[in-house]
């Protein structure tokens, strides 16, 4: 099984999953590929979309439910919830939309929203909208992207796609480094 299969197999699910968890470099990966041809550029755009949707929405839904809950109340305990819900109160829908732009609120935003006066419907919304924006620009972003990549990497193409490998390792790497500030974050 060679990993353009893989890809064309699983890569909308990685998308999907990796736009939900990691962010960006999934996301980015998936705009990289869609330039390849291994994946439609619209069906990556919908993956990271709905993986980020899902997840904001998982998250937003944590915080409001498990308002009281130790692992709500740890990650209120951090600077970065305190700065989610000062700006929050000042600007909610602006905050709401851009949150998942901003670097170091992405993942607690939403749990920080969810333990706020925020309306579900609200959030819902917005987060859709948002969702949407996000998967698009990145996706994009990735696609362009390739254009620079597959010329940078032009002269490896008589050996295959060998920059392929190149790729998924930068995503796997990227994936490591987000579990191990994830790990590094929930011990400090």
């Amino acid at each position: 099984m060679s990993i353009e299969s893989l890809i064309a197999d699983y890569g909308l699910v990685a998308i999907f999953l990796g736009a939900g968890i990691e962010g960006e470099t999934m996301v980015l990966a998936g705009g990289l590929f869609a330039h390849e041809g291994m994946l439609s550029l619209p069906g990556a755009a919908i993956a990271a979309a709905a993986g980020s949707f899902v997840a904001d929405q998982g998250f937003f839904a944590a915080g409001r439910r498990f308002r009281n809950h130790r692992w709500v109340r740890r990650a209120q305990g951090k600077p970065a919830f305190a700065r989610a819900l000062e700006t929050l109160e000042r600007r909610p829908i602006g905050f709401i939309f851009a949150f998942r732009f901003l670097y170091g609120l992405r993942t607690v935003s939403p749990i920080a929203i969810g333990t706020s006066d925020v309306p579900t419907r609200t959030f819902l919304w917005i987060n859709a909208v948002a969702a949407a924006v996000w998967g698009v620009l990145f996706t994009g972003l990735g696609y362009v992207f390739g254009t620079g990549v597959a010329e940078l990497l032009g002269r490896y193409r008589p050996h295959g796609r060998q920059w392929l490998w190149v790729a998924g390792a930068a995503v796997v790497l990227g994936l490591a480094f987000g579990a191990f500030r994830w790990w590094r974050r929930r011990d400090g």
